[in-house]
C-alpha cells in the first residue's frame, strides 16, 4: 500500500457479518462486538448486517432448493393470498428470533413492534399492488424487482435493529443505520444514501449497525441480486476512507475444507491477494462478491476475512501485493453442469457463441469455465437444472442440427497468488491418474493464479483431496517450492 493511500484512510474498520454469525449474535457479544474491550476501544468500527440465517429464503425463495418464499408466492399468485400466509410465518420467524436473542422483556416488545410495523406495511404495499395490477392497465412485471428489494429490506432491517438493542443493553452506544429506504420519498443513488446516512456519526463515540441492503436509483438486486450486502458493505468502507474492511465467518479461509481433508491436513491462509479472492468466489468460495473486492481495490483498502468467533486470531489478510514465493495456497472443488454444443457448421461462423451468452443471462445461469473448438463449444455451469434445460431448448430451437449434451460434472481448482514455475497442472494430472481419476477437461491461464480440472461429479471430493496431498501438503508441496 502507498504512503498516498495510507494517509487518506481513516482509523475506522467497517466490517461486515453474514447471516449465520449473525444468528449467533449472543456469542458475538463475548468476540467480536465487546469481548475484552473496554471505553473507546468499542468503537471506530462500522458493522454492517446481514439478515438472520433463513430469513431471505422465507422472503424470497430457498437459495438452493427453490422453495418459494413471501416473493415466489407474490410473483406466481393470480387472486389467491398464499403470499400473506408466508409474510406471516416471517413476521412469527423474527419474533421467536427477538425472543432468542434479547433477554430483556423491554427490549423484545420494542423489537417486536418494529417487526409488526415493517411486515404490516409490506403486507398493505403488497396488496395494493396486487389490486391496482388487476386492472389491466398496470403490469405486475413492471414492479417485481422493487418488491423483491422491498421484501429483502425487512431482513436486514429486524437484523440491525434488534442487534442495536442487545448492544445498549449491553452498555454499548450502538445506532440504528437504516439504508433500505422504508417510507423514504427521496430516491437516491448508493453513494448518496450511505453518505446521508452517515453524515451526523461520530464513529469515536457511536457503533454503527447498518443494514446489508441499500435501497439506491441503481437497484443493487437488479445487478447483484443476493450478494447485494458485500456491495454496500465495500461500497461503505470505501466512502467512509475505512482503515480496512472485514467480514467475519465462522471459519478461516483455509487450503481446503477441514471436513473433507482433515482438520489436521489444511493450512490456515495467512495473506493472500485479490486476484485470489477472485477466483474462490468464481468457484463459489466466496470471500467476497467480485465488484465488492473490486471497490476495495481501487481504493486501497485491504480486506480481513476473520473467524467471528476466534477474535484474538489476525485471520487471513487479503491486499494487491503479489506473493513473496510461487506456491498453491487452496484446493476447491465446485458442483457444475456442462453445456456443450456441438454444430458441424459452426467452423469459420461468427454469432454461436453469443447466442449462447444470451441465452445464459437471459435464463440466469453463472458460467463457471468455458472452452471451445473448432465446432464444439462448452460451458461449465452453475444454476438449477431447470434454467440450464431452458437454456438448451432455446439453443435447440436455434440451431436445430446442433448436437446438445448436458451433464453434471465438477471443476477442481488449485489457486494461489503466483502457480507460474510449479508445474502444477503436470503434477495435478499425475495426482488424478494415482488416484484413478480420468479427466474430463483441464485448463490453465497464462495469469498463474488457478488450475482447472473437469472430473466427473462422484469423483469431486476424492480429487479435492488427491490435489491437496499432492499440492500443499507434505514433502511433495515442497518439492514444488523447489522446483520453482
Amino acid at each position: 500500500m502507498t504512503d498516498s493511500m495510507n494517509e487518506t484512510r481513516g482509523v475506522h474498520t467497517v466490517e461486515k457479518i453474514g447471516g449465520t454469525s449473525i444468528s449467533r449474535s449472543r456469542e458475538l457479544i463475548d468476540s467480536i462486538w465487546i469481548g475484552d474491550r473496554e471505553g473507546s476501544d468499542l468503537y471506530n468500527r462500522v458493522f454492517v448486517v446481514s439478515a438472520y440465517a433463513g430469513m431471505t429464503n422465507a422472503l424470497l425463495e430457498h437459495k438452493k432448493t427453490d422453495e418459494p418464499g413471501v416473493y415466489a408466492l407474490f410473483s406466481n399468485a393470480d387472486n389467491d393470498h398464499g403470499w400473506m400466509d408466508q409474510l406471516n410465518r416471517v413476521g412469527i420467524m423474527m419474533r421467536e428470533k427477538n425472543a432468542e436473542i434479547l433477554s430483556d422483556a423491554g427490549d423484545r416488545k420494542v423489537a417486536d413492534d418494529f417487526v409488526r410495523e415493517r411486515i404490516e406495511g409490506a403486507r398493505t404495499c403488497l396488496f395494493d399492488l396486487q389490486r391496482l395490477c388487476s386492472y389491466g392497465h398496470f403490469r405486475l412485471e413492471e414492479h417485481m424487482m422493487t418488491t423483491r428489494e422491498l421484501l429483502s429490506g425487512l431482513g436486514e432491517a429486524h437484523s440491525a435493529f434488534t442487534t442495536v438493542l442487545l448492544l445498549r443493553r449491553h452498555g454499548v452506544n450502538a445506532r440504528f443505520v437504516d439504508l433500505t429506504g422504508w417510507r423514504d420519498e427521496s430516491h437516491p443513488d448508493l453513494n448518496v444514501r450511505i453518505e446521508t446516512a452517515f453524515a451526523d456519526i461520530d464513529l469515536a463515540q457511536e457503533l454503527p449497525i447498518a443494514t446489508g441492503y441499500a435501497q439506491c436509483r441503481e437497484g443493487l438486486m437488479r445487478e447483484f441480486d443476493r450478494g447485494y450486502s458485500e456491495v454496500t458493505f465495500a461500497r461503505i468502507a470505501a466512502l467512509t476512507k475505512a482503515r480496512e474492511a472485514v467480514i467475519h465467518k465462522e471459519f478461516h479461509l483455509s487450503s481446503a475444507d477441514p471436513k473433507l481433508v482433515g482438520v489436521d491436513a489444511v493450512k490456515k491462509i495467512g495473506r493472500t491477494n485479490y486476484d485470489v479472492a477472485d477466483q474462490l468466489s468464481n468457484m463459489g468460495m466466496e470471500a467476497i462478491h467480485p465488484k465488492a473486492a473490486k471497490t476495495l481495490r481501487q481504493a486501497g483498502i485491504p480486506l480481513r476475512v476473520a473467524n467471528a468467533f476466534e477474535p484474538h486470531d489476525p485471520g487471513t489478510l487479503i491486499d494487491a501485493e503479489p506473493a513473496s514465493e510461487p506456491r498453491v495456497e487452496i484446493i476447491t472443488g465446485l458442483p457444475v453442469i456442462s453445456l456443450e454444443l456441438f454444430e458441424q457448421d459452426m467452423v469459420g461462423v461468427k454469432g454461436y457463441d453469443a447466442a449462447i451468452l444470451d441465452a445464459l443471462k437471459r435464463h440466469r445461469v453463472w458460467i463457471v469455465s468455458k472452452t471451445s473448438n473448432a465446432n464444439t463449444i462448452t460451458h461449465y455451469l452453475e444454476g438449477s437444472l431447470k434454467s440450464i434445460r431452458r437454456v438448451e431448448h432455446d439453443l435447440a430451437a436455434l440451431y436445430p442440427s446442433a448436437e446438445i449434451k448436458v451433464r453434471k460434472v465438477a471443476i477442481v481448482s488449485a489457486i494461489g497468488r503466483e502457480l507460474r514455475g510449479l508445474d502444477v497442472m503436470l503434477n495435478s494430472l499425475i495426482a488424478l491418474k494415482d488416484a484413478g481419476i480420468e479427466p474430463l477437461g483441464a485448463h490453465e491461464t497464462g495469469r498463474g493464479v488457478d488450475v482447472q480440472i473437469v472430473v466427473a461429479q462422484e469423483a469431486m471430493d476424492v480429487a479435492v483431496k488427491s490435489l491437496h496431498r499432492t499440492l500443499v501438503e507434505g514433502e511433495a508441496a515442497v518439492e514444488l517450492k523447489a522446483a520453482a
